[in-house]
C-alpha cells in the first residue's frame, strides 16, 4: 500500500468513497469512545488526574489528521458538556459544563489544539518516523500543557499550576510520547504489507 506524502493513516487504510459520511461518523464516534475509555484509565492526582487521554488525543491527531482529529476531540468535549460521563472522574466529580470549568478545563481545550497540531505534522509525513513523531507528539504535549497551565493558573496561581499541573506528569508524558511515537510508525509498516 503506497501512501501519498500528505495522506493520513486513516485515508490510507480506509480511503474516502461514496459512503464518506458513514465513514466519517464511524471514525469520529469510535474516536470519542476511545477518548472516553482513555479518560477512565487514571492515576488519581489532584487537581489534575493522570490519564491516558493525552496519549489518545495525540494518537487520534496523528492517525486522523488535523481536521478530523480536532473534530473528534470537539465531539468528545460536546458529549462531556452535554453531561455524559466521558471525562476522568465523572460522574463522581461532576458533569457537564461545571466539570469543564474546573481545574482540568484548560487541558480539555488544549486537547483540540494538540490534536490539530500533531495531525498537521502527521499529514506532512512526521508520523512515519519514530524520531519525528516523538518530536511532533512532544510539541502536541507542550501545546496541551500550555492551555492547561494557563487555565489552572487562574485558579491556583502560576507557580502552583506548574507544580500541580506539569511537574507530576514528566515521566508519564515521556512514556505516552514514546508509546505514540513507536505505535504509529509500526501501524504504517503494517499498512504497507
Amino acid at each position: 500500500m503506497n501512501a501519498q506524502p500528505n495522506a493520513t493513516f486513516l485515508s490510507t487504510v480506509w480511503p474516502e468513497s461514496r459512503d464518506s459520511f458513514l465513514r466519517l461518523g464511524a471514525v469520529v464516534v469510535l474516536g470519542t469512545l476511545l477518548l472516553t475509555a482513555s479518560a477512565k484509565i487514571q492515576v488519581p492526582f489532584w487537581p489534575v488526574p493522570m490519564t491516558m487521554q493525552t496519549f489518545m488525543v495525540l494518537f487520534l491527531g496523528a492517525a486522523l489528521g488535523p481536521r478530523l482529529g480536532a473534530l473528534t476531540v470537539l465531539l468528545y468535549l460536546a458529549e462531556g458538556a452535554a453531561g455524559l460521563p466521558v471525562f476522568a472522574g465523572t460522574p463522581e466529580k461532576g458533569l457537564g459544563i461545571a466539570y469543564m470549568a474546573g481545574p482540568t478545563g484548560g487541558y480539555l481545550i488544549g486537547f483540540v489544539a494538540a490534536a490539530f497540531v500533531v495531525g498537521w505534522l502527521a499529514e506532512r509525513g512526521w508520523d512515519r518516523s519514530v524520531l519525528r513523531l516523538f518530536v511532533a507528539m512532544a510539541v502536541g504535549h507542550l501545546v496541551l500543557f500550555a492551555f492547561g497551565v494557563m487555565w489552572l493558573a487562574q485558579l491556583v496561581g502560576l507557580e502552583k499550576a506548574w507544580l500541580l499541573g506539569v511537574v507530576p506528569f514528566y515521566a508519564a508524558t515521556l512514556f505516552k510520547t514514546a508509546l505514540g511515537a513507536c505505535l504509529m510508525p509500526a501501524l504504517w509498516q503494517l499498512a504497507k504489507r
